[in-house]
């Protein structure tokens, strides 16, 4: 058997490996050449070297794009982790129908984000015209408590999922010893499960963390970065450069920025996953 797939297995190989190649690393390098040049199609572009990147420097809307994400990346991962981490906690004990919960919680997540964003715009533009605040497009505010609110919706569920399965994974006789040594609730979550569900909350807070830079459809549909870009994201601002002007010291432009944005957004997760991986328990 295994003579057989050191022979044949590089032919099942072949297909993802050739898919990958053509799908994913010849379009970043390109794309990498592409963000030192001004260019309209990838057969006119003209090499200006670093410039690009010195532009990015001396543009403020990137920078303010660049705090915005930030700023909102922080606070929707603590809301949406610590929310998950809490319903899984509530929906682990053998309670009456905790199944209908968990499909309710994760419902959210199948809706697109495009739709979740305009369905959110209008409830919130409701709520503010109801108490007398200017709407979305006037209020950065709300628009950014609104993108909280709308990714946090649809994002606890997922990730009380993944929480789930690491709690009922932890051993049983772990908690049971914990509580003959008189170990409380909060005692035993803390000392005992918690170290134990490091690898679940290294998945979640990943995924919280790269689909926080990375947001775009929301913050498009939802705010369009109004009032004058105050609530525009990293990938909205490219978008914006890239699409929204014409000429082509405006593409390579935008390209420079997406590709800073792509190693920054690898950096940041690779920190984070070294972060959390170094504090899993080891079973």
């Amino acid at each position: 058997m295994e003579k057989a797939l050191k022979k044949y297995g590089p032919i099942f190989v072949l297909p993802t490996l050739l898919a990958f190649t053509i799908g994913f690393i010849i379009p970043f390098i390109e794309g990498l050449y592409l963000s030192f040049c001004q260019f309209t199609t990838v057969k006119n572009a003209k090499f200006v070297g670093l410039s690009n990147y010195q532009s990015i420097l001396a543009d403020e809307q990137f920078i303010s794009a660049f705090g915005f994400t930030v700023s909102y990346a922080v606070v929707s991962i603590v809301v949406i982790n610590v929310i998950a981490l809490g319903l899984a906690l509530l929906l682990t004990r053998e309670l009456k129908g905790t199944n209908i919960f968990r499909t309710v919680f994760f419902m959210p997540n199948l809706i697109g984000g495009i739709v979740l964003g305009y369905i959110w715009q209008i409830l919130i533009n409701c709520v503010l015209s109801i108490v007398g605040q200017p709407l979305l497009a006037l209020n950065s505010q709300a628009g950014y408590w609104g993108l909280i609110i709308l990714t946090a919706w649809q994002q606890i569920g997922y990730m009380m999922i993944i929480y789930i399965a690491g709690l009922q994974n932890v051993p049983d006789d772990l908690i049971e010893a914990a509580a003959i040594d008189g170990a409380n609730a909060w005692q035993t979550f803390w000392k005992v499960k918690l170290p134990m569900i490091m690898s679940s909350i290294t998945v979640c807070v990943f995924l919280t963390l790269t689909n926080s830079f990375k947001l775009f459809d929301q913050n498009l549909a939802l705010t369009a970065g109004d009032p004058a870009h105050s609530t525009e994201m990293l990938a909205l601002n490219i978008y914006q450069t890239f699409y929204s002007r014409a000429g082509m010291q405006w593409k390579g432009f935008g390209q420079a920025k997406a590709v800073l944005f792509c190693i920054l957004v690898v950096v940041i997760s690779f920190a984070q996953l070294r972060a959390t991986r170094s504090k899993e328990v080891q079973r």
